[in-house]
């Protein structure tokens, strides 16, 4: 089962300071920057999945600039991510457009010919048709309101049209039928209605609001109802504890952004590991935000709290104990106590009083001690953990927790292979 990761402009500086907490001067975004897989060591992922509804286009609002959507078109995806098929083979770049982005509109603000010529344009290696979401999911097969019946009708009559369309771009180049519907037996008709097309690769929409058993339901219906030798991707799965879902589907592909995102977006588990049983475990970062940009700490500041200057004594002071501690020159106790003293001012929640605000320091010292003592950064070998650090579960700036997520991708990734290895998933 392949792994692709969803882009969406997600590169660190490499040669960040840490200390000063800046980057060198002359720096230039995304030109010196680099992506997860040209800085690990090996790529943590089979591939790249490439969403209109990221990069832009006739509605804006995607995080690339208009120079680099040119240059994407221009160059191709594969060069723009710097990517080459030379260094990684076999490798996927999969184009979609991005329906959650266009959800509220009547019908996709993209047609099938402009579709066509993005993925030529890019030099993708596969593509989805264009669809249009569905929100109501009924397991109990109930009939479906007008503009879901509407969306689903469309989706499959701009699948017949791109899968004829897709011919121009020639045999390089594979051609996905999204399925969308309501419920899933609709979703399994929508596949079979795909292969007809000739179809041998299905992309299955709607997936992100599900829960598992729900998701596992409309995968069970879909795979009854076509040849087991057609290809499914799942798109969208966050739900990357479940992965043997998928297998048991006999699922080809999937993507996701959730070990990446997990590193700045989950407030327990943003640090992934390999526990003693082999398994996925999970750290909480130590959350040390900037005194000078954060907004929480300035709003503090501006209440008269505390003094913008005592802040910014006490955010050194933290920061300074947390590797005194990974250079084995203090206590966990002191370190975890100094990083809190901070925090009572720096993640006091907005509207909590004092009691409600010690509460929350004391969960979070729990937690700052079991990572600090597990000293998790010491047991991995990513380019992460190995160059920066503690660093990496200092909860602080874009370039620490986009490199804790790096290195998030890479834990996830050496375990898709174990777990593929030991036959638990399909490889």
């Amino acid at each position: 089962m392949k792994f692709l990761y969803s882009d969406a402009l997600d590169y660190v500086d490499p040669e960040y300071d840490f200390i000063e907490d800046r980057s060198v001067p002359g720096r230039r975004a995304h030109k010196d920057d680099e992506y997860p897989h040209e800085y690990l060591d090996t790529a943590p992922y089979d591939g790249l999945l490439v969403s209109r509804g990221i990069v832009g286009g006739t509605r804006g609002g995607g995080k690339y600039s208009e120079a680099q959507a040119l240059r994407l078109g221009r160059e191709g995806a594969r060069a723009f991510l710097r990517y080459p098929e030379s260094r990684f083979p076999d490798t996927m770049i999969v184009g979609d457009n991005g329906a959650f982005t266009y959800r509220n509109d009547a019908v996709p603000p993209y047609t099938v010919e402009d579709t066509i010529d993005f993925y030529g344009d890019g030099l993708f290696t596969h593509g989805c048709s264009v669809d249009h979401l569905i929100f109501d999911f009924d397991e109990a097969e109930g009939t479906p309101n007008e503009a879901a019946k509407q969306r689903y009708d469309l989706t499959l009559a701009l699948a017949e049209e791109f899968h004829q369309a897709a011919r121009w771009l020639g045999a390089s180049f594979t051609p996905l039928g999204v399925v969308q519907g309501w419920s899933p037996q609709s979703m399994a008709e929508a596949a079979r209605s795909l292969v007809k097309m000739g179809y041998n690769y299905l992309a299955i929409g709607g997936m992100v609001p599900l829960k598992t058993d729900q998701i596992d339901c409309a995968l069970a219906a879909i795979r009854d109802a076509i040849p087991q030798s057609t290809r499914l991707h799942v798109l969208g799965f966050g739900k990357v504890d479940d992965l043997d879902r998928l297998a048991a589907h006999n699922v080809t592909s999937f993507d996701t952004t959730s070990p990446l995102l997990r590193a700045f977006k989950d407030a327990k588990r943003n640090y992934y590991s390999v526990g003693p049983d082999g398994e996925t475990a999970y750290h909480m970062a130590i959350r040390i935000p900037q005194a000078i940009e954060n907004n929480r700490v300035k709003r503090a500041s501006r209440k008269g709290v505390v003094d913008e200057g005592t802040l910014q004594q006490l955010e050194r002071a933290a920061l300074q104990e947390v590797r005194a501690f990974a250079a084995h020159k203090t206590s966990v106790e002191t370190a975890v106590d100094t990083v809190l003293a901070y925090s009572r001012f720096a993640l006091r929640a907005d509207g909590h009083d004092d009691v409600q605000n010690e509460r929350r320091l004391s969960k979070l010292r729990d937690a700052y001690l079991a990572t600090l003592r597990d000293r998790p950064w010491e047991k991995c070998h990513c380019r992460v953990c190995r160059e920066i650090g503690v660093e990496v579960v200092i909860f602080r700036s874009s370039n620490r927790n986009k490199r804790r997520g790096m290195h998030n991708l890479h834990v996830f990734y050496e375990q898709l292979i174990v777990s593929a290895a030991a036959g638990r998933i399909a490889a």
